[in-house]
């Protein structure tokens, strides 16, 4: 992942306030809304951005720390202590001038980059953990119904994933060593994909849970039938008691959405009967229903 202006990004400079920060994310956040851009890619990756942005800029701790470091800010308390670490070293070694002054180099840039005094004494490199990378995957709640593979590139880099079945939206997980490069010979990074999951299907899903509304026809709700029930593994064959009333609800266990890793177990598929009351009657029919009311049913 190549560094980022945030600043650039909101269309703002270092000195706009937070009222400023606030009022752009929510205008540009607007605009580049994948429900408003369907199938746009460009705008999907605009839209990353300005969370990101928005994310560290509207943090008054965060931003202090990229205003100072830049597309190191993240590694900000590394370099503090590194920089501690230098000013007690200096002081116990009390390397000096010929003139007999204290040597006052950049404790940043040798915290960084080590290097030697220029006095015959060398400094020992400071190792340092490459930056964390932040990214976004949306999928589909069907993709995450069932464990799959599935490639991305991050920082010209493809990486194959598997994601197992179940994770839920805004769910991270972590890929060791898949950050940012060393610095001194450092460790790598690690790499956070939060997942953005987008329900495309007619159930609603609590968990492990899914929840749906059927419609069934009077006559079945009164002398109760058989229906078939879509699920997100097939149609289930269910049998309707007599005399159901509207806002009924059953449980078909094990019809939910699968438990993240746990092979094999799911949640419940709760649906709730709604009987569907006729609008529009045949003359026919009418005639059935006048007698019915006479019987006082």
């Amino acid at each position: 992942m190549e560094f980022i202006d945030y600043y650039k990004v909101l269309g703002l400079t270092k000195n706009a306030s937070v009222s400023d920060i606030k009022k752009q994310y929510r205008k540009l956040a607007r605009k580049y809304h994948p429900d408003l851009n369907p199938n746009d890619a460009e705008a999907e990756k605009k839209f990353k951005q300005i969370n990101e942005a928005n994310e560290v800029l509207s943090d008054p701790e965060k931003r202090k720390k990229y205003d100072q470091y830049g597309k190191d800010w993240q590694q900000a308390e590394e370099f503090e202590k590194a920089r501690s670490a230098r000013r007690r070293q200096r002081s116990s070694e009390g390397y000096t001038y010929s003139g007999g002054g204290t040597a006052d180099f950049s404790d940043f840039f040798e915290a960084m980059f080590g290097g030697q005094t220029g006095f015959g004494s060398g400094r020992q490199q400071v190792q340092f953990r490459g930056q964390d990378y932040n990214a976004k995957l949306r999928l589909s709640l069907t993709d995450v119904y069932t464990t799959h593979k599935r490639t991305i590139t991050v920082n010209d880099k493809n990486i194959r994933l598997t994601i197992p079945a179940g994770v839920e939206d805004g769910q991270t997980i972590k890929i060791k060593g898949y950050g940012g490069p060393g610095i001194q010979g450092g460790p790598p990074g690690d790499l956070y994909i939060t997942f953005s999951i987008v329900n495309n299907t007619a159930f609603k899903r609590d968990g492990v849970n899914l929840y749906k509304t059927i419609q069934i026809p009077l006559t079945k709700a009164v002398l109760g039938d058989t229906v078939f029930v879509d699920t997100l593994n097939g149609k289930v064959k269910l049998k309707i008691q007599a005399g159901t009333k509207n806002s009924t609800r059953v449980r078909l266990k094990g019809k939910g959405f699968p438990k993240y890793k746990k092979e094999g177990e799911f949640g419940d598929l709760l649906l709730n009967y709604e009987v569907d009351i006729p609008t529009t009657l045949t003359e026919e029919q009418k005639q059935l229903f006048e007698a019915l009311r006479k019987t006082n049913l």
